[in-house]
């Protein structure tokens, strides 16, 4: 268990997402004091401090990242101006969760923390279905023993956006970038239409998937969703389903106290 403060950082594709946690968690799902969130592309690391830590309190940082610029950036920073902090750059090595893929070293590192936080949270003995609604977005199957055992990709709103936009003459990009408004499904324009097929889609894409994964298991899984817009939706992708906004943080957390 670290002796130092925790700080949890989760490192995207578009964004940094950091929480402070107590090093002693309660049992249950932990759940930061303090939480910041920064653009990946060209982050301010000045507002960590004095806004998420203190600035002459010694950390311990335990990050999991699928940015490895921003990543990089990151423990530049943290090397100049916290020379006294302890980092933790974090592999699938270092968390407590069998994965159960061929190679479990290229799966993103935030659908496993992402793991490790749902088996503090499910029901014993009961799967679960984790749909975490970033830049992609990920359904992952985890079985009634706690093991990772895989799931989809597909790309998110935004990046579907740009797609259509980028390998087409005449498309525009529209303007959406997540879940959190519903279109109507029948658009009476072109940026009408792809706003419908593009959010409708991806609803349909989920739904499906959870649907087809939960096929594989004895008893029908609990379903997490976390994610910027995963609120927002979690009634359409049918079924009860738990939202659990700062479930890739308290992953990282579980896992850093468990060290």
């Amino acid at each position: 268990m670290p002796k130092l403060p925790l700080i949890a950082v989760d490192i995207g594709n578009a964004r940094i997402k950091l929480g402070l946690f107590a090093v002693d968690c309660a049992a249950g799902l932990p759940e930061p004091l303090r939480t910041l969130s920064l653009g990946a592309d060209a982050p301010d690391f000045e507002r960590i401090e004095p806004r998420l830590v203190d600035a002459d309190r010694e950390l311990s940082w335990w990050i999991a990242s699928v940015n490895r610029s921003a990543a990089t950036r990151l423990i530049d920073w943290l090397r100049t101006g916290r020379p006294g902090d302890r980092v933790v750059l974090l592999a699938c090595d270092d968390l407590p969760l069998a994965v159960r893929v061929e190679r479990p070293d290229m799966v993103g590192i935030d659908r496993l923390v992402d793991a490790v936080a749902v088996n503090r949270a499910r029901e014993t003995d009961r799967s679960a279905i984790i749909v975490d609604v970033g830049s992609a977005i990920t359904v992952d199957l985890i079985s009634a023993a706690g093991e990772f055992l895989g799931g989809a990709i597909l790309p998110g709103i935004e990046m579907s956006a740009r797609a259509m936009h980028q390998f087409t003459d005449l498309l525009p990009l529209v303007p959406t970038s997540d879940l959190s408004t519903q279109p109507a499904a029948l658009g009476d324009s072109t940026v009408a239409a792809m706003q419908s097929g593009l959010f409708w889609g991806t609803v349909g894409a989920v739904r499906e998937l959870i649907e087809q994964l939960g096929k594989t298991t004895v008893a029908a899984p609990q379903v997490f969703l976390t994610g910027g817009a995963a609120r927002a939706v979690a009634e359409l992708f049918g079924g009860p389903t738990h939202y659990a906004p700062n479930l890739t943080l308290a992953g990282i957390a579980l896992a850093a106290i468990r060290k």
